[in-house]
């Protein structure tokens, strides 16, 4: 991808206070983010921070969202979901689960690192399969 190119997900924010839902916007090397009425930017997911009000960073709470990841196995794009669980607290950990094929390929990784996170559910797929695209490389 290029990077001009902009992916949208809608997802949750929750926390001690409620749930809201959220819209994700990944452009390039930025993701990005409007939680009860404060942007949040980041070059990952983990080091979301407000825009305003001296950069806080974005903690105590967690975030879901979905994002189409086709499969392509032999040549062939088969439809593929990724659900994503960041917590965000004293430490960040990263949940990712690829539903695909009547399975799911999960993992966690502690720090919110998604392309550490996205390879080790690569490496779960059977042989010859792999992701029909590339996400976003910062996020």
């Amino acid at each position: 991808m290029s990077s001009e190119s902009t992916e949208v997900w809608t997802g949750w924010y929750r926390d001690r206070s409620g749930a809201e839902a959220i819209v994700i916007t990944a452009t390039g090397r930025q993701v990005a983010t409007r939680i009860r009425g404060v942007e949040y930017t980041g070059a990952t997911f983990a080091a979301l921070s407000a825009a305003e009000s001296g950069g806080q960073a974005l903690g105590g709470c967690v975030l879901e969202w979905d994002l189409p990841l086709p499969v392509v196995v032999d040549g062939v794009a088969q439809q593929a979901t990724l659900s994503c669980l960041l917590t965000l607290g004293e430490r960040s950990d990263l949940s990712l689960t690829l539903h695909y094929g009547g399975a799911a390929f999960e993992s966690c990784v502690a720090g919110g690192d998604f392309d550490g996170a996205l390879d080790r559910v690569r490496r779960q797929l059977p042989p010859g399969a792999d992701f029909g695209r590339r996400l976003l490389q910062a996020v």
